[in-house]
Order: C-alpha cells, then sequence, then structure tokens
C-alpha cells in the first residue's frame, strides 16, 4: 500500500492528514498527486466521494510552498491557485480541506461565492490570499468591482466540470480563463464526459494526461433496494419506512423546489422532523438547515439536486430518491452521499 509520503508530499503537509487521520491515499490520489506535482495539465474522471479534492489541492498546496511567507503586506499575498466550482456548497467544503491541509504551511485561502453580501468578502481579498475558491459568477462579481486581480494565478481546478456546463456557466468559464496568464498549470475533474466536456478540456487543457477512476458506476460500498409503489403513496411510504425503522440522517432528493417543500412539510405533519434545501433556500437557510441534518437535530434533509455534488455528510447512513433523476450521472451522484471513504 502507498502512504502519502511516497507520493513526495512535503514535511508540513504529511503532518496534517496525520492530523486528520488519512490513513494511505485512494487511487485517485495515488495517481494525481505524482504528476500534478510535476506540474503537468491532468484531466481526472472519477466518481463522487474518491478524494479528488485532495488529489488536486495537495500538490497545488505544494507546489506554493515557495511563495509562502508571513508577511503582512497584501502584495505579498497575490492570488496564485484558482479552484472553480458550480455551487456554493461544494465550494465552502473545498475551501474547508484547504484551510486543513495548509494548517502547518503560511499559504491563505478564501471561497467566495453568491447569495451572500458581497462586501463581507471584500476586507479578506485585500489583506491577500494564495488560494481562491469561487462559484463562477461571484468570481465576475469581485473581477467587475475590482476587488481581486487573477494576473499571477499559476493554478487552474475546474472542480465538478459537467455540473458547470449543466447550469450554464460555459460563456462565465470562457471569461474567466480569458482573464489569466496563459502560462499556468490546468485540472479539471468531472465524473462524467460528454461532449461538451471534451471541448472544453481541448480549450483549457495542454497535452492533459487523462486519470481515470471507475467513472459512472455507483460505488460498491452502497446497498441498492428499490420498493415499488403507487406514486400517491410514495409519501406514505416514506413515513412508514423512516418510523418503523427507526432511521435517522436521511437524505431525501426530490425533481422540483415545490416538491421538495411540500414533502418536508408533510414529513413534519407526519411527526418527523424535517427540513428542505434548494436552489431557492438563501446560503444561510441552506447552511442552517444542512448543520442540523449533520448533529442530527432533524431527521430528514430534503432536497433538490444542487445539493446532490459536493454535499459530504460523514457516515451518512440512508439517501432515498423519492423522484428519480433525469439521467444515470445524476443517480450516481445523489446515491455517492452514503457509502464515501469505503463505508
Amino acid at each position: 500500500m502507498t502512504t502519502f509520503a511516497e507520493l513526495g508530499l512535503a514535511p508540513d503537509i504529511l503532518r496534517a492528514l496525520d492530523e486528520m487521520g488519512y490513513a494511505s491515499p485512494t487511487p485517485i490520489q495515488e495517481q494525481v498527486i505524482p504528476l500534478a506535482l510535476q506540474g503537468g495539465d491532468i484531466l481526472g474522471a472519477a466518481q463522487t466521494g474518491t478524494g479528488k479534492t485532495a488529489a488536486f489541492a495537495l500538490p497545488l498546496i505544494q507546489r506554493l510552498l515557495p511563495f509562502a511567507n508571513t508577511g503582512t503586506s497584501p502584495a505579498k499575498h497575490p492570488i496564485r491557485a484558482l479552484i472553480l466550482t458550480p455551487t456554493r456548497e461544494l465550494a465552502i467544503q473545498v475551501e474547508e480541506s484547504v484551510k486543513a491541509y495548509c494548517k502547518h504551511v503560511p499559504l491563505r485561502s478564501l471561497v467566495v461565492y453568491g447569495g451572500v453580501n458581497i462586501n463581507t468578502q471584500i476586507p479578506i481579498l485585500k489583506t491577500g490570499i494564495e488560494i481562491l475558491v469561487a462559484t463562477p459568477g461571484r468570481l465576475l462579481d469581485h473581477v467587475q468591482n475590482k476587488t481581486l486581480m487573477l494576473t499571477q494565478v499559476n493554478t487552474l481546478v475546474l472542480d465538478e466540470a459537467d455540473r458547470m456546463l449543466d447550469m450554464g456557466f460555459m460563456p462565465d468559464l470562457k471569461r474567466i480563463v480569458a482573464l489569466l496568464p496563459a502560462q499556468r498549470v490546468n485540472m479539471m475533474f468531472s465524473a462524467t464526459f460528454p461532449e461538451e466536456i471534451r471541448k472544453l478540456a481541448d480549450s483549457i487543457l495542454n497535452n492533459p494526461a487523462f486519470i481515470e477512476v471507475a467513472r459512472n458506476a455507483t460505488a460498491v460500498t452502497i446497498t441498492q433496494v428499490m420498493h415499488p409503489v403507487h406514486h400517491e403513496r410514495k409519501r406514505q411510504l416514506l413515513a412508514h419506512l423512516i418510523k418503523s425503522r427507526d432511521l435517522s440522517q436521511v437524505l431525501v432528493f426530490t425533481g422540483t423546489k415545490l416538491g421538495c417543500n411540500r414533502l418536508a412539510n408533510e414529513l413534519n405533519k407526519a411527526g418527523i422532523h424535517a427540513d428542505a434545501i434548494h436552489g431557492d433556500k438563501t446560503q444561510q437557510e441552506r447552511i442552517k438547515a444542512l448543520d442540523a441534518f449533520k448533529a442530527g437535530t432533524i431527521r430528514v434533509l430534503v432536497a433538490t439536486d444542487v445539493a446532490a455534488r459536493g454535499i459530504d455528510i460523514e457516515a451518512l447512513p440512508f439517501v432515498v430518491n423519492y423522484d428519480l433523476p433525469h439521467n444515470a450521472e445524476d443517480y450516481v451522484h445523489r446515491i455517492g452521499r452514503t457509502g464515501r471513504a469505503g463505508a
């Protein structure tokens, strides 16, 4: 079994990993980290829950170590790495990981996303940060306001690239890429590879190494069960399963925001403490619901696909597809919220 030390990571990074309880690298980490340390472009295909955040973040941090400093001048801390994600939830989670990996190195990180007051993000940007995690729309807001500069970015990471295209971020991505220095390392990760993703990869990456780990497959650690039921009785069956089996921490996916709210209300009426999370909720509402769910104060979190990617709930036991998604990829992502890290 390979160790993180054998992959060539610096002692200060290894120390942080050790403190976080990272025992040995996952297959994607084992393949991506050595290549990324060499500074080549990478196109990575990996199903959700395989540990790709560490796969791109650890070598990125190591390559920034020569620039790490404790100076107070903002000029000493320009943005050197840009990580783009499609959703706020994933952006927050990625930046939390980056912060943890940087525990023993003087590199600063920040996450910026929409749905919150932009003025809260500006003071931190002004102090200088090396690693910026962002959603495309909010990043462009900052560019327009001249509150950040991208002229010294030497690494670009596109995470969940397929979802970015699904969400209509293509024009924003093109604008952002045009603002970056031509000489840089690019890493792009996607669980699925439709034609548009291949075109995007061709336009951004230079002779990338293609790394694939069990793409478009459901994790073997997940047991899948189907309950045939009449449409009108789905809600009753869900309530029955939760109550009769005394299930807690159940993540339930619906197809629409309206259906999401309605189901959460109906479950509460049935005496099952539930909350809803979807695109019409404010960021604060989404974080509050997610935190309550993680803490176990609410039993059921009803979600639309906005929550299907990037949400990492440790040892989440149950995912229910109340409404089936329109494609297999979304199904893989939804159920991939459980059975993570070998559980």
